[in-house]
């Protein structure tokens, strides 16, 4: 019996030490876990306005039909400045959008005629506007957007026959419509502004013209124009929201 008890004693003894070693451990900590990461994506959704600039080369074929004479061949080379407006929505990584565009331009150009016909020795053209009127498919990653874009253009040129430095006849300044293709890669460097390049073509092919001489002559039977490669640098500003954060 007395084994037994001195048997109980000293496990209650142990127990009561376990215990008393247990009380003493500190509680555990309780830490934070730490905060899912953050991915910012920039949505190019939104209307925007813009200026932009830069170099155009429009080319002239002028031809006298009704013999075939190839009167001269040049290209006509110049500034241009302008602006633009337009609306983008953005579906995953593919943007779409809209856009008018309106330049002021001083592209022009000359050569001595290969043949010296009536009413002039040398050819001359000068393009003083024109616009865009297209639409946008492009792709995003991130803040950087590539983008083709293509529809309309109006151009507003006038032509020229001179000699000695005089004019002798021209078309006047006459409006044409035409189709345009063209690329641009844009990049935003604030939450609501981006810059960007751009490429344009505008297809113009050579068409009749009428000249008509200081007295009022009309002299016809002539073809001129041709196309237009221009190279433009944009800036533009959206009003939109914030970047979009995914997490």
């Amino acid at each position: 019996m007395s084994k037994l008890l001195a048997s109980a004693a000293f496990g209650a003894l142990i127990l009561g030490a376990a215990s008393a070693s247990a009380a003493d451990l500190a509680a555990r900590p309780y830490t934070k876990a730490p905060p899912a990461a953050v991915a910012t994506v920039f949505d190019w959704s939104g209307f925007y306005i813009g200026i932009n600039g830069g170099w155009a080369q429009s080319h002239d074929r002028r031809v006298f039909d009704p013999t075939a004479t190839l009167i001269g061949s040049y290209d006509a080379n110049g500034g241009t400045i302008g602006g633009q407006v337009g609306y983008r929505w953005q579906s995953a990584g593919w943007v779409f959008g809209l856009e008018a565009q309106g330049n002021w331009a001083d592209i022009s150009g000359s050569r001595a005629a290969l043949v010296l016909p009536p009413p002039g020795d040398t050819v001359r053209s000068k393009m003083d506007a024109f616009g865009l009127f297209t639409g946008q498919v492009g792709y995003a990653w991130n803040n950087v957007l590539l983008y083709v874009k293509g529809g309309a253009a109006i151009t507003d040129r006038n032509y020229q026959f001179l000699t000695a430095g005089a004019v002798t006849s021209q078309t006047g300044y006459n409006t044409r419509l035409g189709g345009t293709v063209g690329a641009g890669l844009e990049f935003s460097f604030a939450q609501n502004w981006s810059l960007g390049v751009e490429y344009d073509h505008i297809f113009e092919n050579r068409h009749s013209a009428t000249f008509t001489t200081p007295g009022g002559v009309a002299l016809a039977g002539f073809s001129t124009g041709g196309d237009t490669d221009m190279i433009l640098g944009r800036l533009n500003y959206r009003f939109g929201g914030p970047v979009v954060a995914r997490y």
